[in-house]
């Protein structure tokens, strides 16, 4: 229960973060504030749930830790649960906090494409670039997990990574790389957002998977 707390507060603590910065700083955070939101937002979290934990707070980051055989199935569901029911509750007080300043709700920070892009990506550019920003991401954090003597360092590497994938696709569809981090605005907002969700759940699962399969080929042959 220990682990799936954690996971439930960090991925709670990441979506109000990340999203709230997003969604309430955005014109003047610009591109680099809001990655740099999202990423510090890790490295807090990392410092304090990862050793309970492993602070995956990502369901894709826990699907590729499943297919490197460093967690069960049942170990899995509950991981994405709590992760699932963490967004949500991140998006509840957000959500809350922006209404009791008499702030726009429309905006949570949701991801998109086409003229939910600001630069109008279309859905299959959308796909391509969650599968590789999450690639990116998942293959940074197995190469970086899998050698104890990074432990000490892994969290801030984990945390810079996931703010630089998000300077890069924060334009392109508000970057997600995270299926809970998406889904639980996408709820709240509705429309168009929850339409699109299914691209940012899907793409951030199979980058996770091609990243742990080619890390687990790349660790074989390093053998």
């Amino acid at each position: 229960m220990k682990k799936y707390l954690c996971e439930f507060i960090g991925t709670a603590v990441l979506v109000l973060f990340g999203c709230g910065s997003a969604a309430i700083s955005g014109e003047s955070l610009n591109t680099l504030g809001i990655a740099m939101a999202f990423g510090l937002s890790i490295i807090a979290m990392a410092y304090v749930i990862g050793p309970i934990s492993g602070c995956h707070v990502n369901p894709a980051v826990s699907l590729a830790m499943l297919i490197k055989g460093k967690m069960s199935a049942k170990e899995f569901a509950f991981y994405v649960l709590s992760q699932i029911l963490g967004a949500l509750t991140g998006i509840v007080l957000l959500y809350v906090i922006m209404q009791q300043a008499g702030l726009d709700v429309s905006n949570l920070g949701q991801n998109g494409y086409g003229v939910q892009s600001s630069v109008g990506i279309s859905v299959y550019g959308a796909l391509l670039v969650e599968i590789i920003l999450t690639f990116v991401f998942v293959f940074t954090i197995l190469g970086v997990t899998s050698d104890s003597k990074m432990s000490s360092v892994s969290g801030i590497v984990i945390g810079l990574t996931l703010a630089f994938v998000h300077i890069m696709g924060i334009k392109l569809t508000g970057t997600s790389v995270n299926p809970a981090r998406s889904l639980a605005p996408a709820i709240f907002v509705g429309g168009e957002a929850l339409k699109q969700v299914w691209v940012f759940i899907v793409a951030p699962f199979v980058g996770a998977a091609l990243a742990a399969y080619t890390h687990k080929f790349i660790a074989k042959e390093a053998k």
